[in-house]
């Protein structure tokens, strides 16, 4: 049973342990998990598969990830913002995805909300949460991470205020994990990025933050 501390993989590095307990975690947890992601549009797909996950287990999601991607136009806002009445039927009634009444009407809602956005502002609002990494001590165990933050509130409400549902402080702080605006990869764990990667990403979204005149989270 384990600690909560880094466990080996199959090719002996040490990785968090949630990645080794389903075969597909291993290369989401080394290739995507923590890694910056931006766009609006591939904000929205994380978005909305956390979700989706709300309650469930993230392998039962990624596992259907390709079926949400095929029922939701590959989670491009504009796209899902125009589905129809049918379509909600459509996704009510596929079995490839997490049949979800109200997490499926919320996505389609939320689709519509972002369109009123201009170009860039979800990554911009969502990115000016992201704390700076020099303040956050590394986890050295899985008990160490936390599983809701100050920065994760805030971001909840900023997104609730803007009309945004089904993003919960629990939920934001997952998309933070899983888009990279925190590295919650274990200190010895082999896919945490280097203190200078992780550096330079922080500056990046300074930068970001200061060419908007806000240079904190958005106010709850």
């Amino acid at each position: 049973m384990s600690d909560g501390t880094a466990l080996a993989g199959p090719d002996g590095g040490l990785r968090c342990p949630w990645a080794l307990s389903a075969p597909e975690y291993v290369a989401y947890h080394d290739e995507e998990w923590g890694r910056p992601v931006h766009g609006d549009d591939a904000l929205f797909e994380r978005l909305s598969l956390e979700a989706f996950q709300s309650g469930l287990s993230w392998i039962t999601i990624l596992r259907r990830r390709p079926g949400f991607r095929a029922a939701f136009a590959d989670f491009k806002i504009a796209s899902v913002a125009a589905f129809t009445d049918e379509d909600r039927e459509r996704l009510l009634a596929d079995a490839g995805i997490i049949r979800n009444r109200a997490k499926i009407d919320a996505t389609l809602a939320n689709a519509r909300a972002l369109t009123a956005w201009s170009p860039g502002e979800l990554d911009e609002l969502i990115w000016s949460h992201a704390p700076d990494p020099a303040g956050r001590p590394v986890p050295k165990t899985l008990s160490d991470v936390p599983p809701v933050t100050p920065e994760s509130t805030a971001l909840s409400k900023a997104l609730k205020k803007r009309g945004l549902r089904f993003v919960g402080p629990t939920t934001a702080y997952a998309l933070m994990q899983a888009c990279g605006l925190v590295d919650d990869h274990l200190e010895t764990c082999v896919a945490r990025r280097a203190p200078s990667e992780a550096r330079a990403h922080a500056d990046q979204r300074l930068r970001r933050v200061r060419a908007t005149g806000d240079m904190g989270p958005a106010a709850p």
